[in-house]
Order: structure tokens, then C-alpha cells, then sequence
């Protein structure tokens, strides 16, 4: 890869006076590596962010404290504020360029996908998305990327074996047979038989909740009947009512 300058700057200022560096558009760093004494170093906010964006973890960065010291360092960790998103601290690991490191490098896809995953019929599983590799510092790569267009049938895989790198100056550790993508059915059996199970879940209730609607309303025969009877009961009740004699009626009744 590509070697990147950044300017920085000693640092005398340490702990929550840092804020004030913060305001002037400084970030607090330090620089450590092996058998390497600490340094605190500030650098502008406005160099580091490209140099970020083109180095990552896996660049290699020039240092430059003051005017003549260098010292060729890996970004190894960024504070950033939880709730703004303000950068708050810069680890710089200083490296020896005669040593190899170990550093996490991206997976990134490449190629065309197969018409099935286009239609939705099928999907690109990436199980891993990036793996470890040592290396000499000038010998790290910014990505490994892998190539999909193969992938034409489902369950096609590649492997950590089949990745396209530098196998002379690179190592990964991991098994050769690990799968880094793979094609699936877009609905696996596993998913297939969860809904099957929640659609039949579905119909049970349904089913029931219709056994006790019809339960509960009568049946259109019963309807009739229990208003004949009404009607009934409500004729015998009025001829009751008729029939029913007043004292008088029977005092006459008694004479006759």
C-alpha cells in the first residue's frame, strides 16, 4: 500500500485539559509500539479525517512530529463520542518494518450476482467479512476482495483457501475450508418450516375462535321458535287477563 504523511505535533497538554485542544481543532494522540516509549501527539482534525478514510487499519502512515521525526505507525484505535460523534483520541502503533503484524482486513464482494439473486429467488451470504492476516507493514493491503460470479447454484461456496492474495507475503489463520460466501435459497428449510408452523398456529386459532362465534348465536330455526313462543306466553297472558272476573260479577253469579 500506498504511504501517507500526517503532520502532528508534541503534546504537553494531558487529561481533561485536552478540551481545549478539542476547540482549537486539535485531536489528543499517543503513539506506543514494542519496546517504544509513549509519545503524546496532537494532529489536526482537518489532516487525519482523509488520511482515515484512505489508510483505515490496515495503511501504513508517515508520522511527522515537528520537523525532522518520523515514525511509521498503523491507526489502531479511534475514540469517537457516543452521543455527537466527535472524534476524541488517536492510538497510533508505531511499527517495525522489519517485523510482521497481525491485522484485521475486510472481505469486500466483487463480480455479478446470478439472476436468482436479482429475481429474489436466492441470496449472497457473507459469513465472514473480514479476516486476520500477518504481514510486514509494507506488505498489509487495504482489502481482500472475492470474486462471486462462480456462485451459480445453491449451496456454491468459497472458501479461505480460494481467496485471490499474495499467499507469499500474506497469511491468514484460518482453516482453508472455511466459508467466506456462500449461495443460499432465499428462504431456507429452516425458515420454510417456521412458516409453515405459524400459518397452521394461525389457522387453529381462527378455527376456534369461529367454534365459539357459532356457539354463541342461535340457530335460525331456534330464533322462531323462541318468538312463537313469546308470542305465545304474551295471547295466554291477555286471555288470562280476560277471563279474570271482578267481585261484582261474581256476587251476581252467586244470586243466579
Amino acid at each position: 500500500m500506498e504511504r501517507t504523511l500526517l503532520n502532528a505535533k508534541e503534546r504537553e497538554v494531558l487529561g481533561k485539559k485536552v478540551k481545549k485542544l478539542r476547540m482549537m481543532g486539535l485531536i489528543p494522540a499517543h503513539v506506543f509500539g514494542k519496546n517504544e516509549e509513549t509519545e503524546h501527539v496532537s494532529v489536526f482534525l482537518k489532516d487525519f479525517l482523509p488520511v482515515l478514510h484512505q489508510a483505515g487499519e490496515t495503511g501504513l502512515i508517515d508520522l511527522k512530529i515537528g520537523a525532522k521525526k518520523i515514525r511509521p505507525v498503523l491507526i489502531r484505535d479511534v475514540q469517537v463520542h457516543p452521543l455527537t460523534g466527535n472524534l476524541l483520541h488517536i492510538d497510533f502503533y508505531q511499527v517495525n518494518l522489519s517485523e510482521k503484524v497481525k491485522v484485521p482486513v475486510p472481505i469486500i464482494i466483487t463480480g455479478e450476482e446470478i439472476e436468482a439473486v436479482k429475481m429474489g429467488e436466492a441470496v449472497i451470504l457473507q459469513t465472514l467479512s473480514e479476516v486476520e492476516v500477518e504481514a510486514l507493514p509494507t506488505d498489509l493491503v487495504e482489502n481482500i476482495e472475492v470474486d462471486i460470479t462462480p456462485l451459480k447454484n445453491i449451496d456454491d461456496a468459497i472458501t479461505v483457501g480460494e481467496l485471490n492474495y499474495d499467499k507469499s507475503k500474506l497469511t491468514i489463520h484460518l482453516e482453508p475450508e472455511e466459508v467466506v460466501v456462500k449461495l443460499a435459497p432465499a428462504i431456507t428449510e429452516e425458515m420454510k418450516k417456521l412458516l409453515e408452523e405459524q400459518a397452521a398456529e394461525a389457522a387453529a386459532v381462527a378455527a376456534e375462535q369461529a367454534a365459539e362465534e357459532g356457539a354463541e348465536a342461535p340457530v335460525e330455526g331456534e330464533e322462531v321458535a323462541e318468538g312463537e313462543k313469546a308470542a305465545g306466553e304474551e295471547a295466554v297472558e291477555e286471555d288470562g287477563e280476560a277471563k279474570e272476573e271482578t267481585p261484582a260479577e261474581s256476587a251476581d253469579e252467586e244470586k243466579k
